[in-house]
């Protein structure tokens, strides 16, 4: 359960600082969703929140 809500809290937290990720390349992996409603642009980065949960993990079990 603890899992699920750090994906969520991540994948918020990466939706808002999107323009600033994609500088560094993230939000464009494979499995990172892009949807187009009218105007405006959607992006679900599922791959990189686990990647980037994953980096986290690994940090915090080295410190």
């Amino acid at each position: 359960m603890r899992f699920i809500v750090t994906l969520f809290l991540a994948l918020i937290v990466l939706t808002a600082l999107q323009p600033w990720l994609q500088r560094l390349g993230i939000g464009r992996l494979p499995g990172d969703f892009r949807i187009r409603i009218g105007k405006r642009d959607y992006l679900l980065p599922f791959a990189s929140t686990l990647l980037l949960t994953l980096i986290a993990f690994v940090i915090g079990r080295l410190i």
